[in-house]
């Protein structure tokens, strides 16, 4: 008896296979025919399944409905954290194909996705009806301040060169498992898009743009700047700077707006991105790229306000960063610190969900203890005097999305920021061919001034000059860190000199401010450029808190070693894979217990990823073949 109190049952037939797809044509047929068979379908639908060895009742006489029972397809629905969009094979800076990644399947396993979380991308537009965006667009994220409505949809060009802003879109929050493209970092986050760069840039435009939906929008995305032909010296004009005090002071509640900021793709020419006002303000998150392999890209541009890193491009294979593009289509193609920016605006909006509480410093502390040196190869990197690595090129190294999240979890707010002034410079002086100048930060150690920790050091200066670009300038701590602020930028031949420009490092972070600061200033021309470099005003501006940072201790425990003594992962969520324990399995690899404790098993070599071992335990597959979803198998190729 199938239901107690109800007249249905289940009869085995030697004759029929047991786990048959399809009916027996024959028996059905057989059946049919039999004059106590009925062919009624009865009211209501019963799940019939084999009967248990039980007393059953007194059969029917009648019996008024039969169907041969056959197997049924049905998957678990069991929150599987590797993507099954088909183009995700290729996503290699986050499906583990290279090692180090962003971590951003450990960040997805912990449950983080980006929910609740609103990005901007700050561009020439939005395709908003995107197969792999519409599901997520949010219209109050989006304008189009170049022509002034509503709608950010790109203007279409027979070149396409407005699809930058759907690309960058695409990396934040593209959807996820719908079979279009890849996936986006924050896949389940909103994104937005502002029409902003397609005209007319002008201060009044990058302010009402920096300054949308402040209270509704989290995370604003930019990947642009002053020309980075390595002899533009320009920042944000008067509105744009008010845009972005306002937002870091009001934005989100009181929170502060996160800007993100892509660093420049002027290392081909030289360029430095402490001379991108926009790159080097202590409001914005700027964003450094590195190729797969470790090596800095030629288009780099690096300086002391980077603060992390993610990547831009592989070094050896033609997948660069997989996107949306215009026309409803998809892209491999997508590359420079124009990619490294968005892929760390979706980082940032998975720590948001970890922690909606986060503060626009909060999230800079969280990020320089989330960064790591990794294989990242620089010849500047060095020791600052709290034992960090930190590099011009890079920052504080590659942005970990999981140690992101685990951290901000656990991260309670940062005390209000300090600033604290000092004046370097009462006199003009000449700076020859080297101008050393030291200043003491005593001043800055009454109760109301006192910094115990650093965060942002900027240096304001006026100098005038008969060749800018043969001007480097260095900056010392009194914890013994020297950070490069401007390096020499050859094609840099104006000899407007410097005008009350703010130079910014990230380097000194953490540390204790109190003591002698050493600013040099060199002239690394030729012989005819001697002259004409007269100083006349130096401002160093102390940013932190009076908290003492580094009594702040986080525990992460490397996954290899998270192990009992049966070698078993410890903790009810880990799987072990290879030498590793992880809270999920990569691709090619499925979760199943075994012996009570959780392993990654491989799949079928034919699946990209599966839930069980067979062929028939396919949920993706990587191209050439398809997924044949009738059979859960991949086609072969």
């Amino acid at each position: 008896q199938v239901m107690e109190g109800e007249p249905y049952y289940h009869f085995t037939h030697r004759g029929a296979r047991q786990k048959a797809l399809s009916r027996h044509w024959g028996w059905n047929m057989r059946l049919t025919k039999e004059p106590q068979v009925g062919r009624r379908r009865p009211q209501g639908h019963a799940k019939l399944g084999r009967l248990c060895p039980a007393p059953t009742p007194p059969l029917p006489t009648q019996i008024l409905w039969f169907e041969q029972q056959t197997m049924k397809r049905r998957t678990k629905r069991s929150a599987s954290v590797v993507p099954t969009d088909p183009w995700f094979h290729k996503q290699w800076y986050m499906n583990n194909d290279i090692n180090p990644d962003l971590n951003i399947l450990t960040a997805w396993s912990k449950g983080y996705t980006g929910l609740g979380v609103v990005l901007s991308v700050l561009d020439d537009g939005i395709e908003k009806d995107h197969p792999d965006l519409a599901a997520n667009y949010d219209a109050l994220a989006s304008y189009d301040f170049n022509s002034y409505d509503p709608d950010p949809q790109p203007r279409y060009t027979v070149g396409d060169e407005n699809r930058h802003g759907t690309r960058c879109a695409g990396e934040a929050a593209a959807v996820a498992n719908n079979r279009v493209c890849g996936a986006g970092v924050a896949y389940n986050a909103r994104i937005g898009g502002v029409r902003m760069l397609d005209g007319a840039v002008t201060d009044v435009v990058e302010a009402q743009s920096l300054s949308l939906q402040p209270q509704h929008i989290h995370v604003y995305s930019a990947s642009w700047g002053p020309t980075d032909d390595g002899k533009t010296v320009d920042g944000p004009g008067v509105l744009a700077a008010q845009a972005f005090h306002r937002g870091v002071t009001q934005g989100r509640g009181g929170l502060g707006s996160i800007f993100v900021w892509a660093s420049g793709n002027g290392g081909i020419n030289y360029d430095n991105c402490n001379c991108d006002g926009y790159a080097n303000s202590i409001y914005t998150l700027a964003v450094g790229s590195v190729l797969a392999g470790g090596r800095r890209p030629r288009y780099g541009e690096g300086c002391a306000a980077i603060l992390t890193t993610t990547y831009s491009s592989r070094s050896r294979s033609e997948v660069q960063i997989v996107t949306t593009d215009l026309h409803h289509r998809c892209t491999d193609k997508h590359t420079g610190t124009s990619a490294s920016a968005p892929l760390t605006a979706g980082i940032i909006a998975l720590a948001l969900e970890a922690n909606p509480a986060l503060t626009w410093r909060d999230m800079q502390h969280l990020v320089v203890r989330s960064s790591r040196p990794a294989h990242l190869q620089a010849e500047d990197w060095a020791v600052n005097g709290v034992g960090r690595k930190v590099s011009h090129h890079y920052g504080y190294g590659l942005l970990d999305a999981g140690r992101l999240v685990e951290m901000a979890k656990a991260w309670t707010g940062t005390r209000p920021q300090r600033t604290c002034s000092v004046r370097a410079l009462h006199a003009p002086r000449k700076v020859g061919s080297r101008l050393t100048i030291s200043t003491d930060t005593s001043s800055c150690s009454g109760r109301t001034k006192r910094i115990r920790s650093l965060e942002h050091v900027q240096v304001q200066l006026s100098l005038s000059y008969s060749r800018r670009g043969d001007l480097v300038i260095t900056l010392t701590s009194p914890m013994g860190t020297t950070s490069t602020l401007l390096t020499v930028r050859p094609y840099d031949t104006s000899d407007q000199g410097y005008r009350d420009w703010t130079f910014m490092s990230t380097h000194f972070w953490d540390e204790n401010p109190n003591g002698t600061w050493t600013l040099r200033l060199e002239n690394e021309g030729d012989a005819y450029n001697t002259g004409g470099c007269l100083l006349t005003s130096v401002t160093l501006h102390l940013h932190g808190t009076n908290e003492d940072m580094r009594s702040r201790r986080f525990v992460t425990t490397d996954a290899c070693l998270r192990r009992d003594a049966r070698g078993a992962c410890e903790g009810d969520s880990l799987y072990a894979h290879q030498r590793s324990c992880l809270s999920y399995c990569p691709p090619r690899y499925y979760g199943r217990t075994r012996r009570a404790t959780h392993v990654c098993t491989s799949c079928h070599p034919s699946c990209y990823t599966c839930q069980g071992a067979s062929a028939n335990n396919c949920t993706a597959c990587a191209p050439p073949r398809t997924l044949e979803e009738q059979t859960s198998s991949c086609s072969p190729p």
